[in-house]
C-alpha cells in the first residue's frame, strides 16, 4: 500500500513525496481513510508509529476547502507539552507548503499579542496547549463555536499532568456537532471515559497492544547501588557503541548534576527539564539534532512526541516511578524500523518500580551484566550485593577476633580502625563530588517523588522566537 491509495490529494501526496516518504505506516494506513471520512477516531499507538501524521495530513485535505474567520479557528489540536506542539506545528509546514492554509501556536511563553494577533487575522489550524488556551478563552480572545475538527493528542500524558478537567471544560465550548479525534499510546479509565463522553460512535484504532514495547528495542535492566551509576553510566557509554543517547532522570536536579558530571569526564552532553525556558530547551534539542552534542540528559518533560532520528540509546538512569513513562521513554530509540537498546538501572529501592513496568509490558526484562562485553567487573543484584556485603563485613570481625585472643586491652580497638583504613584506602577508588555526597532520608525521597518533573504549559521566554514557532502561512 501507497500513500497514494489512501484517497490524499496531489498536492498533499507530492509534499509526502518531497518529504521522503512512500509508504504509510499502520495506523497511518488505518487511520487517514478514517479521518477523510469524517469519522471520530480512538487512536492507539506507541511512539514512533508516525501517529502525527496519520491526523495532520487529512486535516490538511478537509481544511482546504473552508474560509477562515477572526478569532474562530477552524480546527484544534491539543498537545500536553510545548515541544510536543511545536513538533506538530513543524508537520504542518512540511506537509501543508501547497496550500493556503495558515496555522497558529497558542503555548506558554510566547508574547500573547503576537498570538491575539494571529488569531484577529484567523487561522484554520490552532495548535495549543490547554493551560494557555484556556487563559486567552477566558480573556474573550477566542471563539471555539467555528471549531468542527478536535484533535486530542498524547491523552494518557495529558492525564498525567492533571489537563483532563480543562479538556472536559474546552469540549463543553464545542460545536456539540464535530469530528473529534483522540489519541493515546494507553487506555486508562480516565480516558475511556473522556472518549465515551465526547465521542460520537469513534472507529477504535489499535496498531499494537497498549504499553507493549517496541520489537525492534533491545531491554536490558543492570542491578546497580546508587552511589555506583554514574560510574556504570560512563562505562556503557563508552564500551557499548553510543552513538547518540538520551538519559532520562526522575528528578530536574538529577538531569543538572548528571549532565555536569558528564561534561566533567569529557563527554558531549546537553540537558533538558521543566526548570529551562522554551528557548532554552529549544536550543539544547538543536544541539543535539545537529550532533554538536550526542548525549541529552533529559527528564520526562522531553519524553514523550519528540521525533529526534538516529537515537542508538536511553538510558533510563532512574527506573521511571510510572511503568507507563517506560514505555515513553524507550520509544526515542528504535523508531521507523531502526535497532536501538535501552538500559534501565535499577536500584534495591527500585524493586517495586521495575515489577511494575515489567507488568504492564508482559514481559521480563533481561538482566544484562557488563560481564558479558568483557567491560570490567559486572554490576550486582540486591541478593548478588548483599551477599557480597556479608563477606566484606565478615572480614573485620574475623580480625578482630585474632586480636582479642592476644589483647584484653580497651586499646584494642585502635589498631582495628587503622586495618580497616588500610584495606579500603581512600585513594584507591576516585569518585565523583556529587557522588560521594550521602544517600537522600527516606522522607526525602518521598518528598522529591511528589514533585516529578512536569515540564509546565506556561514561563516566561524573552530570548527570540525560533523560525518554526512563529505563526505562518502554509503556502
Amino acid at each position: 500500500m501507497s500513500f497514494a491509495d489512501l484517497g490524499l490529494s496531489d498536492e498533499l501526496l507530492k509534499a509526502v513525496t518531497t518529504a521522503g516518504y512512500d509508504t504509510p505506516t499502520p495506523i497511518q494506513a488505518q487511520a487517514i481513510p478514517s479521518v477523510l471520512m469524517m469519522r471520530d477516531i480512538i487512536g492507539i499507538a506507541q511512539t514512533g508509529t508516525g501517529k502525527t501524521a496519520s491526523f495532520v495530513l487529512p486535516m490538511i485535505d478537509v481544511l482546504a476547502h473552508g474560509r477562515r474567520r477572526a478569532l474562530m479557528p477552524r480546527s484544534l489540536i491539543l498537545e500536553p507539552t510545548r515541544e510536543l506542539a511545536a513538533q506538530v506545528a513543524e508537520n504542518f509546514e512540511k506537509y501543508g507548503k501547497n496550500h493556503d492554509l495558515k496555522m497558529a501556536l497558542l503555548i506558554g511563553g510566547v508574547q500573547m499579542g503576537d498570538q491575539v494577533k494571529a488569531l484577529q487575522e484567523g487561522v484554520d489550524v490552532l495548535i495549543a496547549t490547554p493551560g494557555r488556551l484556556m487563559d486567552l478563552f477566558e480573556r474573550g480572545k477566542i471563539l471555539l463555536t467555528g471549531c468542527d475538527l478536535l484533535v486530542i493528542d498524547e491523552a494518557d500524558r495529558m492525564l498525567d499532568m492533571g489537563f483532563i478537567p480543562d479538556i472536559e471544560h474546552i469540549c463543553t465550548k464545542l460545536p456539540a456537532t464535530r469530528q473529534t479525534l483522540l489519541f493515546s499510546a494507553t487506555m486508562p479509565p480516565p480516558i475511556e471515559k473522556l472518549a465515551a463522553k465526547f465521542l460520537s460512535n469513534p472507529k477504535k484504532i489499535e496498531v499494537a497492544r497498549a504499553a507493549t514495547a517496541n520489537v525492534n528495542i533491545a531491554q536490558h535492566k543492570v542491578f546497580v547501588q546508587p552511589r555506583g551509576k554514574r560510574e556504570l553510566l560512563r562505562s556503557l557509554l563508552k564500551s557499548d557503541d553510543v552513538s547518540t543517547a538520551i538519559v532520562f532522570c526522575n528528578r530536574k536536579t538529577t538531569v543538572r548534576e548528571l549532565n555536569k558530571s558528564l561534561q566533567g569526564h569529557g563527554f558531549a552532553s546537553g540537558e533538558i527539564h521543566g526548570d529551562m525556558d522554551q528557548s532554552a530547551r529549544n536550543a539544547e534539542l538543536q544541539r543535539f539534532k545537529d550532533g554538536s552534542i550526542n548525549i541529552l540528559v533529559a527528564s520526562d518533560v522531553a519524553a514523550r512526541g519528540l521525533d529526534v532520528k538516529g537515537v542508538s540509546h536511553v538510558f533510563n538512569f532512574d527506573t521511571p516511578w510510572h511503568p507507563d513513562d517506560y514505555v515513553h521513554r524507550i520509544g526515542r530509540t528504535g523508531r521507523a524500523g531502526a535497532l536501538g537498546r535501552a538500559f534501565t538501572f535499577v536500584a534495591p529501592d527500585d524493586a517495586e518500580a521495575i515489577e511494575n513496568v515489567e507488568k504492564l509490558t508482559k514481559s521480563t526484562i533481561p538482566v544484562y551484566t557488563l560481564e558479558s562485553k568483557g567491560a570490567g567487573k559486572a554490576p550486582k543484584s540486591r541478593d548478588e550485593s548483599g551477599g557480597d556485603t556479608e563477606k566484606r563485613e565478615k572480614a573485620p570481625a574475623k580480625s578482630s577476633r585474632r586480636r582479642k585472643s592476644t589483647e584484653r586491652e580497651p586499646a584494642q580497638r585502635e589498631p582495628v580502625q587503622s586495618e580497616t583504613v588500610e584495606r579500603e584506602p581512600v585513594a584507591a577508588v576516585k569518585r565523583d563530588p556529587v557522588e560521594s555526597a550521602p544517600a537522600p532520608s527516606r522522607s526525602s525521597r518521598r518528598a522529591s517523588r511528589s514533585e516529578p518533573d512536569r515540564g509546565g504549559d506556561e514561563g516566561t521566554w524573552n530570548g527570540p522566537i525560533p523560525s518554526f514557532l512563529q505563526v505562518s502561512a502554509l503556502a
